[in-house]
């Protein structure tokens, strides 16, 4: 009788880690942050079919790196379990935190007994309102929820961009700053990103109850070079007291598919 192949558990978690690890940092990377009207997310996927960032309710957003396949899943998981839930209770029942809980369920339960963990971060965010603050919850491939109050970097070289980042960031920052600090941060000194690598939406409060709307190739172009009609629309938001792009130019394109 043949005695079983032993590996310890700490070097099968090690290993599982790794994986998981490096098949992350192949994907390209995603930042979001908190702007003076809302939420920004700020995606480097050259795809126009492909999202890596989708409307999951009302005011949730989710993101995701790695691999498109698995994280795909989770989106139609989370928006299936928003819609059970908001039509069995209540619309304002459903938030961020009760769906990132569940999220860090599943993927520690496949990192800790799967044989191949997931090779996937996720980001859920929500949009406060009613004096409520915004949220941003990263979620990484072994369940971790960390919860973010400023800015959140998941997949690729995520310190090198977080530092990055930390150094641009600004509180109470406009729309048109924000989206250019995160890009220059997402590029790094050797490469410029223009609107056809990227893939862009915000929670904005101006947007109403469906917060979440996607940036076009033309309006990102706007934004990213200061356009003259960027700037009116900063001086607007200053004589408001806002200080804030209102983001309703366009309807939104990016709502939740409600069939799938």
């Amino acid at each position: 009788m043949t005695m079983p192949f032993y590996v310890a558990p700490e070097q099968v978690m090690k290993d599982r880690a790794e994986y998981a690890q490096k098949g992350i940092a192949r994907g390209r990377s995603l930042v979001a942050c908190v702007y003076a009207d809302g939420i920004l997310i700020v995606a480097e996927n050259p795809s126009r079919s492909l999202h890596k960032v989708s409307e999951i309710y009302d005011r949730i957003a989710f993101a995701g790196v790695g691999k498109y396949n698995e994280f795909d899943q989770l989106r139609v998981s989370g928006v299936r379990h928003a819609d059970t839930k908001g039509f069995a209770f209540s619309r304002e029942d459903v938030d961020a935190r009760s769906l990132a809980n569940l999220y860090a369920q599943y993927l520690g339960q496949v990192f800790t007994h799967e044989m191949k963990p997931l090779e996937v971060e996720i980001l859920v965010a929500e949009l406060g309102v009613d004096g409520k603050s915004d949220q941003l919850y990263h979620i990484a491939y072994e369940g971790t929820i960390t919860d973010e109050d400023r800015f959140a970097v998941l997949g690729g070289e995520t310190e090198t961009i977080s530092d990055r980042v930390a150094e641009s960031y600004q509180d109470g920052w406009a729309l048109d700053a924000a989206l250019r600090a995160t890009v220059a941060a997402l590029g790094g000194p050797d490469r410029m990103l223009g609107p056809a690598d990227l893939e862009v939406a915000v929670l904005a409060r101006a947007n109403g109850r469906r917060a979440f709307r996607r940036l076009g190739h033309d309006e990102l172009a706007e934004l990213m070079s200061g356009g003259r009609k960027a700037s009116a629309r900063g001086s607007r938001g200053a004589d408001a007291g806002s200080g804030a792009d209102t983001g309703t130019d366009a309807p939104s394109d990016g709502g939740p598919l409600r069939s799938e």
